[in-house]
């Protein structure tokens, strides 16, 4: 299980801050048209100052941790600066150095370097290695070193190790650490491993030529390794330590660096993310408890870490001595001056191997006195005997309560096992009172077994005995309560059911009309009185149109095929099986070709297959049976209510 291990030197958890180097750039060029020189001049190893633009007759000065001016070479800057936080990584925690500036400043030439001055990503990892190996040499500790390397280019996330990937997203997990999910990371074994890898990769950074940088990074390039140790012995502790190498992209002044279309787009992404790091920066000095944006964007969500995180930090902040980098420069060392006010609080990431406990394992082959065989076979026994357990009637006493006894007894036992001699015999006797009580819940178990078996054996005899229901509804049926109007109506009508088979066409049925005033009675349609059964439309066949005369089909057919020719949008709709779809398709049909001579030519419609078709005829057949039987009814009832 992972656990969090806070880095103290003794009660107190300890806190690191921010460490700020300032580096200078030599002076480039020519004097600048003002013909003034530099800026900035270093006062000493720590202090600096610069002019200030409301009075040129006075200066800024700031003091940092580290200053390196224009003399300093990077092997000075990486021993002073970064080399201190390295031994950090090897015991779990976690380092990071990023380097901040205005474009044209010098930060991937710090970062990178090159061939015959390499820079601080290059002398960084060549001094995990040396660290590495001195280490495992000492300690019983085995290390494996892997890198990742990614850029963040106009707030997408993108593999250089893997350049055909799209944009990656940025997850947080259970613990609160930053990770991203499909990121490639490959373990090297060497510094010509990494140099393999790291040096194909930089060519895929996205870079640019502007007015004031000719190679300009477009991007913001995190470079992580990480460095897992295990222990060799018991209880095998791992340790996860990750150094992060950040090499920021500058911030521009577009009305100096000429930027257009793709480059203005770039630089508004990098000035945004650049401006959203600032925020972040003030909201962690700020004494009142505020949001820090951290989730604004991309680059202050991977520097979450670094930035008031859990990691021990430097900063390496880049500035030009000349004048046309004046404000940018300004605006560098104001930045960085918050920056060292940043406080993280740094901690061991540790993974410990928890064993299996063998306290039951044990107790079997005390009991068994040593025998190979004999554990095997207790155990197979109980498994038995649990099973059996299960299915009696009465598991469910046994289920609810023993379970909590064998828990109390492991835990008496895990505790026997780690107390001292003097008591083991105090232990020895709770256990011996706690396997009394599983004795008497087993007993009682057999008593409930015996007392169901009982019971069920009563329940046999009464029910062969007596075969008549144990319950009988005596009372009478619910009675709908007549109402006043119908007691007053003494003449009552007697509706004799019609038989399906002795219906007769509509022309044929013979109605005998009078004037006279009827008992009005509420009609209900023919949807509530006649339901397809099961509420499906799908009709089983039960044979009732061969109940029907063939002349009562045949006018069923022709009333369907009237339908078909003369029907509007609506009534076509009202049949079966016939949507808003079909309706539209018959219409045109008929434009086209004119009235149907048959109904089967409603399979020509697109749509209407043959089990659709005849589906359609049977619930069609089928409503107007009901239909007619419906009418027959009624005009039955008519004839009865009215007097004569």
């Amino acid at each position: 299980m992972a656990q969090r291990v806070a880095t103290s030197d003794g009660a107190a958890k300890k806190t690191s801050r921010v460490r700020v180097a300032v580096r200078l750039r030599p002076y480039m060029g020519g004097e600048d048209e003002k013909d003034e020189g530099p800026c900035v001049r270093g006062l000493d190893s720590q202090n600096l100052e610069i002019v200030n633009w409301r009075n040129a007759t006075e200066t800024v000065k700031y003091h940092f941790d580290v200053f390196h001016d224009e003399k300093t070479t990077q092997q000075e800057v990486f021993l002073s600066s970064v080399k201190p936080i390295l031994p950090h990584i090897l015991t779990g925690q976690n380092a990071s150095v990023f380097a901040y500036g205005p474009t044209g400043a010098g930060k991937t030439h710090t970062m990178m370097g090159s061939s015959d001055q390499p820079g601080v990503i290059p002398r960084a990892v060549r001094e995990v290695f040396k660290l590495v190996k001195v280490k495992a040499d000492e300690e019983g500790w085995d290390y494996s070193i892997g890198m990742s390397y990614l850029e963040i280019y106009n707030e997408k996330v993108l593999d250089l190790l893997s350049p055909s990937s799209q944009d990656l997203p940025i997850r947080e997990n259970k613990d609160k650490n930053i990770f991203i999910p499909g990121l490639t990371h490959t373990t090297i074994s060497c510094f010509s491993d990494f140099d393999k890898q790291f040096v194909p990769a930089s060519l895929n950074r996205t870079t640019a030529s502007t007015k004031l940088n000719q190679r300009s990074s477009r991007s913001h390039a995190i470079l992580l390794i990480k460095v897992v140790r295990t222990q060799r012995a018991a209880p095998h502790r791992k340790q996860t330590g990750k150094l992060y190498l950040i090499d920021l992209a500058g911030s521009e002044d577009n009305r100096r660096t000429g930027n257009q279309g793709i480059r203005l787009k770039e630089s508004g992404a990098i000035n945004l993310s650049l401006f959203t790091l600032n925020k972040v920066v003030d909201s962690l000095n700020s004494s009142a408890a505020v949001r820090v944006p951290y989730r604004d964007s991309k680059l202050t969500r991977l520097l979450q870490d670094s930035l008031g995180g859990s990691s021990h930090s430097v900063m390496i902040t880049n500035i030009a001595p000349e004048y046309k980098y004046y404000f940018d420069t300004f605006g560098a060392l104001n930045f960085a001056s918050k920056s060292k006010l940043v406080v993280n609080k740094p901690f061991t990431c540790e993974t410990v191997a928890v064993p299996a406990m063998p306290v039951k394992r044990a107790r079997d082959d005390h009991t068994a006195g040593g025998s190979g065989t004999e554990p095997h076979k207790k155990k197979q026994k109980d498994e038995r005997k649990t099973e059996q357990d299960c299915s009696s009637p009465s598991s469910s006493f046994d289920s609810l309560s023993e379970p909590s006894v064998m828990d109390r007894l492991i835990a008496l036992e895990k505790l026997m096992m780690n107390c001292q001699d003097k008591d083991k015999l105090s232990m020895l006797k709770d256990v011996a009172q706690s396997r009394k009580e599983i004795q008497e819940l087993k007993e009682k178990q057999k008593e409930f077994e015996n007392k169901a078996m009982l019971f069920r054996r009563l329940d046999g005899e009464k029910s062969s005995a007596k075969h008549e229901p144990s319950f009988k509804d005596n009372t009478a049926p619910l009675q709908r309560k007549q109402s006043a109007a119908t007691k007053a109506n003494k003449q009552q009508a007697v509706v004799q059911p019609l038989q399906v088979s002795q219906l007769q066409p509509l022309q044929q049925l013979a109605v005998v009309k009078k004037t006279s005033v009827c008992v009005k009675k509420k009609v209900k349609t023919i949807s509530d009185q006649v339901e397809p059964p099961d509420g499906k439309e799908n009709l089983v066949e039960t044979g009732w149109e061969f109940k029907l005369d063939t002349s009562v089909l045949e006018q069923s057919r022709q009333k369907i095929l009237h339908v078909l020719n003369t029907g509007s949008l609506k009534e076509l709709k009202g049949l079966q099986q016939i949507g808003d779809k079909k309706a539209k398709l018959i219409l045109g049909w008929r434009e086209i070709h004119g009235h149907f001579l048959k109904l089967e030519d409603v399979l020509t419609i697109e749509g209407m297959t043959a089990k659709r078709f005849s589906t359609f005829m049977k619930v069609s057949q089928y409503l107007l049976h009901f239909f007619i039987r419906w009418i027959a009814v009624n005009l039955q009832d008519s004839y009865l209510f009215c007097p004569t």
